[in-house]
């Protein structure tokens, strides 16, 4: 008998539920005593904080709302969020019968309400975001998540109606993938204004400007892909663009790489980079951005060099390695699976990565909650139950696709041409614990290769039985949409599905995607999308605030076993290793004829040889794309395992990598020694790195800029030091992390008392041709701030400079000459813009030869 858990919706899910999904009141000057209310506690626009609480007065604009801790807050109508809906099972019965309403009869409505009421009850399907917050609740919002919009026509009008309607999708709350090969290369001769082009990868940068606005502007961020095709003339510029302070800071990007290109890298053979012939007299008719139909087409192409294919290969390596971006998407081959190949090619992917789509697709997701199957009495799943949830949910979607308001008509004609939804899970990992299977072992590919095949053959007799009923998408053709690749692999394992489709026909061109679920997951008290655990208690930031977080089922075992350490199956993200996550991603990506949204996790001191490895490992076990995440590779995580509230503070949260919100570990260096044998002795007193560290992250105004600086202690004492200053990728980046892990290795060699001290007085006060800063807060190098961090941490400081470093910046006149002097006493080597050694004198001036930055400009 399956085991039901329904656990009541408590602190960030309770917000996350009230925030994003509940049908919302927009005239808050209704609120009353007695409503439930988001009341926002802390106005920031990077770190505002929302909590939830009861209105217990109200005297005109201004209100007392209690909050569930019991504190009393004063606030105004205008600071609150008021909702129609107090409780899940609210929204289920508006989903419910928002959904059954495009049933073809009023019988078929009641039939298909009570269903899909049942459904969504205790969370079994836990609809995508836009689905929950729009169905039955507003006309304007689209219940589609994700876009990608045609590649842009190359020319300045083009140019500007993509950037339009970017835009109107994602001010309703949509995001937007764009693959920009479409436009010419960077120095390309533009006739019509006698001048040459800027390049594909500048115009990605306003589109990631505009995102930023919308972001600025709206209550959920918005979303946005870029990628480029690896034959383009800015592949190059494409790929280390993110390595340039403020080029392209609001997106996520990716290369999509072909078969022939990955051929080329295994035989260290050259590549070619070219763009079509602008000047052909029908360029401007036939150009979409698909070099192949434009060679079909017997149409003339410019070569516009030759560059070794390992050399851009390990290009996309490095970037991957310093920031995890850009990821890759094997276009070529995610083409080749596709079951549109014959009628609508896959040109991009969804912001998160999980949904290829052609111009004009849209994602329609939703995720099954597979912790809500799992048999007690036979200590396995309860497989029933689960494929009547399968073929419940498959319809649920299929109704969206008629039940969504359509602000673009391309999209309508598109969607309704082939029927595209994305059924998910999430709640994998809990699945897996409460089964005792060790995520990542040879067992656990097995039993994903067994779930995710079932999910799959259910899902596609589910679509084949409403083709029946309803008719197949109109571009179906049934002998060659069984010759795609997804198609014969699934025909092979599952002959009766093959059947079905020739018998019935089929009414969903892709029925499977692996999404992220970052926040619906988090509501409803499972783990996300596919992944593992992040961690067993944690720290969450986000717009809702910054939130310590604890997985339900440890703490379910913990309150069973008193005293015991978790049993192996209680596996994190960060003790599989990158190759498992990777297995795990193939294993599942059989049996998604979409994609899927994977990141595998790496240790800091993940080499770049063995990112080369992984990635290309993907290529070879099938997987579509690939995206690591080295901890510490980026300034600023979601989610964290150690409180760092000043860090929260201080720095924005940007993180859109391939997953909403991506889980990584919390930054920290992890140094492996390799000793001679012979040295051995030396280092029997090196304290090695514990699985668990605490420590505090400190922010210092240096000469070249803003550094962060994570002091965590082994044994009660500072034991590693972890440096985050300037552009990854940049010199002063790469200093830095040197610095650290130098200072990481000194402090944990050996146990005599002073070497605290002894680092201290050795670094601090190391100066060059500036410095930062008056008094206790005077910052003369990137040392001397590691020095002051250290002295705070380990408690040197008086109580003067103690308060000094602490205290919150006040804006006096001295504190704003000191802002300007820092501009003054900028380092006359290292750039402040692009953090690279390249700033010179230029015609009595600093200019940067490498982003063009001028001092006097």
């Amino acid at each position: 008998m399956k085991t039901t858990r329904t656990r009541p919706l408590e602190g960030l899910s309770e917000k996350i539920f009230l925030d994003r999904y509940a049908w919302k009141n927009a005239d808050t000057n209704e609120a009353k005593v007695g409503d439930v209310v988001l009341v926002l506690t802390k106005d920031d626009p990077k770190f505002p904080t929302k909590d939830v609480g009861e209105i217990v007065q109200r005297d005109g604009n201004k209100v007392t709302v209690k909050l569930r801790n019991g504190e009393l807050v004063q606030s105004t109508v205008e600071k609150l969020t008021l909702t129609i809906e107090k409780t899940p099972k609210e929204m289920w019965a508006r989903l419910a019968s928002a959904v059954s309403s495009v049933e073809q009869s009023d019988v078929k409505k009641k039939e298909w309400a009570d269903k899909f009421r049942w459904l969504l009850d205790d969370w079994k399907l836990v609809p995508g975001g836009r689905i929950a917050a729009g169905a039955g609740a507003s006309e304007e919002l689209t219940l589609f998540n994700c876009y990608v919009i045609p590649s842009p026509h190359d020319s300045r009008g083009g140019i500007m109606q993509t950037l339009t309607e970017m835009t109107e999708i994602m001010a309703r709350g949509g995001g937007v993938g764009i693959n920009l090969s479409s436009l010419r290369p960077r120095r390309a001769i533009v006739k019509g204004v006698n001048g040459s082009s800027s390049g594909a990868v500048s115009w990605g940068g306003l589109f990631s400007y505009t995102t930023g606005l919308i972001e600025q502007g709206g209550s959920r961020r918005g979303a946005l892909m870029l990628m480029i095709n690896d034959w383009h003339p800015d592949v190059e510029d494409f790929i280390t663009v993110k390595q340039t302070m403020g080029q392209v800071t609001n997106a996520n990007l990716s290369v999509c790489v072909s078969n022939a290109f990955m051929k080329a890298v295994k035989e260290d053979a050259d590549w070619e980079l070219v763009f079509p012939d602008s000047s052909d007299s029908e360029y401007d008719a036939l150009w979409d951005g698909d070099l192949d139909k434009w060679k079909k087409l017997g149409k003339n192409v410019i070569h516009y060099r030759t560059v070794r294919a390992h050399d851009v290969w390990q290009s996309i390596i490095e970037g991957a390695w310093k920031s995890a971006e850009p990821g890759v998407v094997f276009m070529e081959y995610y083409n080749q699976m596709s079951n549109s190949w014959y009628f609508n090619p896959i040109i991009c992917t969804n912001p998160c990565g999980e949904q290829g789509l052609p111009a004009w697709g849209v994602c329609n997701l939703s995720a099954i909650n597979l912790s809500k199957f799992y048999d007690e009495e036979t200590h396995d799943v309860a497989w029933d139950e689960l494929s009547r949830v399968v073929h419940y949910s498959t319809r649920f979607l299929d109704n969206v696709i008629d039940t969504t308001p359509y602000h673009f008509p391309e999209n309508e004609k598109n969607q309704k041409n082939e029927r595209r939804i994305g059924l998910g899970t999430m709640g994998l990992a809990e699945l897996m614990i409460r089964l005792e299977i060790r995520y990542g072992s040879p067992e656990s590919m097995t039993f994903l290769d067994k779930l995710y095949g079932f999910l799959a053959r259910e899902a596609y007799l589910a679509s084949t039985e409403i083709a029946a009923e309803k008719g197949s998408f109109p571009a179906f053709d049934s002998e060659l949409f069984l010759q795609s690749g997804f198609m014969k692999n699934m025909v092979e394992e599952f002959p009766e599905v093959g059947e079905a489709i020739s018998n019935r026909g089929m009414r969903n061109v892709t029925v499977i995607t692996q999404a992220p679920t970052g926040s619906t997951g988090t509501m409803v008290g499972t783990s996300t999308g596919i992944e593992p655990y992040f961690a067993f208690e944690y720290f969450r930031q986000s717009r809702l605030g910054y939130d310590k977080q604890y997985v339900p089922i440890a703490q379910e075992w913990q309150d069973t076993h008193p005293g015991q350490e978790l049993p192996e199956w209680f596996v994190t993200a960060m003790d599989l290793s990158a190759k498992d996550h990777i297995r795990a991603q193939a294993a599942i990506q059989r049996w998604v004829d979409s994609s899927i949204s994977k990141t595998a996790n790496c240790p800091a001191d993940f080499t770049i040889e063995e990112t080369a490895e992984l990635y290309e490992m993907a290529f070879e076990l099938g997987c579509k794309g690939v995206t690591i995440y080295r901890d510490g590779s980026r300034d600023v995580q979601v989610l964290s395992t150690a409180k760092d509230e000043k860090k929260a503070e201080a720095v924005a949260v940007a993180v859109d990598l391939k997953i909403e919100e991506t889980p990584v570990e919390t930054q920290t260096v992890s140094l492996n020694v390799t000793v001679a044998s012979d040295q051995k002795p030396l280092f029997d007193k090196y304290k090695s790195r514990p699985k668990v560290l605490r420590g505090a992250t400190y922010k210092y105004n240096t000469p070249f800029g803003m550094a962060y600086i994570t002091v965590n202690d082994i044994d009660e004492s500072p034991g590693e030091i972890f440096l985050n200053v300037g552009k990854a990728g940049s010199d002063v980046f790469a200093m830095a992390e040197a610095l650290g892990r130098v200072c990481s290795l000194f402090l944990r060699y050996g146990d005599h008392g002073n070497k605290i001290n002894l680092l201290i007085k050795h670094l601090k006060g190391i100066g060059g041709s500036g410095a930062v800063g008056f008094g206790p807060n005077r910052v003369e190098s990137i040392a001397d701030a590691v020095a002051q961090a250290l002295e705070t941490h380990s408690g040197t400081l008086n109580n003067e400079q103690a308060a000094a470093h602490e205290a919150p910046v006040v804006e006096t006149s001295h504190t704003a000459l000191a802002e300007k002097l820092n501009d003054v006493f900028t380092s006359k080597d290292f750039c402040p813009s692009c953090g690279s050694a390249s700033l010179l004198y230029v015609e009595g001036c600093k200019t940067c030869q490498n982003c063009g930055y001028s001092k006097c400009l």
